[in-house]
């Protein structure tokens, strides 16, 4: 039976079929959706989890393969950057269950704070990368990738794209496959990669990626299409999508399923075959870079852009020189910036550190949003938990000049992925620095994934939950507040309390995210045009149920959700319920 499938629900679908029976991942989007899928399968057959972070969820896939069991990670790009350390050695000490990794690139930066192109993982780690370029093949090459892990003793990387992994294909269900767990057999050699035993697994590691070059070579991973043979492009993923429908039958295809190791000689072969050869890669230039070294001549990115992502138009225009007839609609189409949801617990927040005037060392999250106009109220975001080790790498360079104007701001599920040890490095190293945890009960940003703080697992199920004042006490901070960040004067109040402290000190701002649905809001509120001064202090939160209409403000009843904020702020008494 056939069905429409997401790329994500796809690849869900091969780890059942494949027989997979441990998955452990931690949401990233473009990724999430694959783990979320895979959670709708009887437990039984094949257990799911958010782990802490993508390093904590790769280490648990490389134990269950010990353990004999066919295993699945999945992360986005910059999750693969925190599971690096336990993949390189992975890549040493090989599966006894087939082993798969899948990540996420987000070409056009869709929902990340960077740009990066997975392939010079699998390159650098020496481990096969296979790439989709539709749901039918996510399904197909997730169940092929298991085989191939076990066939060369590897793990072996999936890469998938925004686009690849949030647009629906035609996919075929097939009945799972059962894969017995063998006896477990101890293997010191094999599995304790100290230097006597590495050493000799560097070696095997150069004859697998050998042998699997030449697999590469006759792989049904990598297809040619022969056309018209004026034009040949070497492509992979969805650039294979925008390559067919851009050129059609005018070019001819070598579409690569299998882009680390790449072929040789199939790639020599279709290269003599056509009259201009063009490599179209989204990012950066892998595929070129391996057909310059056989001594080919691609057309590649001397003609397409290193940035962001490719479309149909962008390729027919580059590569035909045929520009698709398209709508200008000028300067009259309003922007659509992204916003805190109406009630959104950080509001408050940022709009008090805003007030306060000082510097804050942000985090990745909804309150990453903090940062736009009209709070404009975060001075930097660079990676997951970076907001703690940052503050205090900032307060120790400043030499107290900022102690007293500085904090650091991360949600809970951000906190446990990697905040945790900055903070320890806060109590341990000694510096003056006030951390705010702000505690929505709920991983925001990928979609309202439960995590480690809110007591329930991936099922929604009750699960031990982190008691976060109890942790952060025990880590060596001795001034732990936690406050309303819907009262404004309260969360005032303790925040220059804390500011002036001469110690360390942890904020937790707890109030769970709106949108939550066992969360009760109370009735919409409501302008009274008569009290209402048109000062505008109400538009400085920015909520999207608040605007300026006939010079006097106003709210949207349909997307109020009575968190009483803008009231806290009016002076006229003229916002009520």
């Amino acid at each position: 039976m056939s069905k429409l499938m997401l790329g994500n629900q796809a690849v869900a679908r091969g780890l059942y079929e494949a027989g997979v029976t441990v998955v452990s991942s931690y949401p990233g989007t473009p990724s999430t959706e694959i783990t979320e899928f895979a959670s709708t399968y009887p437990e039984e057959v094949m257990h799911t989890e958010w782990a802490p972070n993508e390093k904590v969820a790769c280490e648990t896939a490389v134990g269950a393969s010990i353990a004999g069991a066919r295993a699945f990670t999945a992360m986005k790009h910059v999750g693969l950057n925190v599971a690096a350390d336990p993949l390189f050695t992975a890549s040493y000490t090989g599966v006894t269950g087939g082993l798969v990794i899948a990540v996420a690139d987000d070409q056009g930066m869709h929902s990340s704070q960077n740009e990066q192109d997975s392939r010079h993982y699998a390159a650098s780690a020496k481990v096969p990368m296979l790439e989709p370029s539709d749901s039918g093949e996510c399904k197909d090459y997730t169940k092929l990738a298991f085989e191939i892990s076990e066939q060369f003793d590897t793990p072996v990387i999936l890469r998938l794209s925004t686009r690849v992994s949030h647009s629906q294909s035609k996919v075929e269900e097939c009945e799972r496959v059962e894969k017995a767990l063998p006896e477990y057999q101890r293997n010191v050699q094999k599995y304790v990669m100290m230097p006597a035993f590495a050493k000799p697994k560097h070696v095997m590691v150069e004859e697998r990626t050998a042998k699997l070059v030449e697999y590469a070579e006759t792989s049904p991973l990598n297809t040619v299409e022969m056309n018209d043979t004026k034009i040949g492009v070497i492509t992979a993923g969805i650039a294979y999508q925008y390559a067919k429908e851009a050129l059609g039958d005018k070019a001819s295809y070598l579409k690569l399923g299998m882009i680390h190791p790449l072929p040789v000689n199939l790639i020599k072969d279709f290269a003599a075959k056509v009259d201009k050869l063009y490599v179209i890669e989204e990012l950066d230039d892998v595929i070129e870079t391996h057909c310059r070294k056989l001594g080919l001549d691609p057309i590649g990115k001397s003609e397409f852009t290193f940035i962001g992502e490719y479309s149909q138009t962008y390729l027919k225009e580059k590569i035909l020189g045929e520009k698709n007839e398209s709508v200008d609609f000028g300067e009259n189409v309003p922007v659509r910036p992204p916003v805190m949801c109406a009630g959104c617990p950080h509001r408050g927040v940022f709009y008090t550190l805003k007030k306060l005037g000082v510097m804050v060392s942000g985090d990745i999250g909804c309150y990453t949003l903090g940062a736009a106009a009209p709070l404009q109220a975060m001075d930097s975001t660079v990676c997951m938990g970076a907001s703690i080790s940052g503050l205090h790498g900032f307060n120790k360079a400043r030499k107290g000049e900022f102690e007293g104007k500085a904090v650091a701001v991360i949600g809970d599920s951000t906190f446990i992925h990697s905040g945790i040890t900055g903070l320890i490095s806060i109590a341990y190293n000694a510096s003056n620095s006030t951390v705010l945890i702000l505690d929505n009960s709920i991983t925001g940003m990928t979609g309202h994934q439960n995590n480690p703080a809110n007591g329930k697992n991936i099922h929604g199920d009750p699960a031990n939950a982190v008691d976060l004042e109890a942790l952060v006490k025990s880590i060596g901070i001795n001034r732990v507040n936690v406050v309303d960040p819907g009262d404004l004067a309260a969360l005032e109040a303790v925040l220059k309390q804390e500011l002036s402290a001469a110690e360390p000190s942890v904020i937790i701002c707890r109030k769970p995210c709106a949108l939550l649905k066992s969360v009760k809001h109370k009735p919409a509120f409501r302008i009274d045009a008569d009290k209402c001064k048109s000062c505008k202090a109400c538009m400085q939160i920015g909520c999207p149920a608040i605007s300026m209409t006939g010079g006097k403000a106003k709210i949207d009843a349909t997307l109020c959700v009575g968190c009483n904020l803008c009231s806290q702020m009016c002076k006229f008494g003229a916002i009520e319920e």
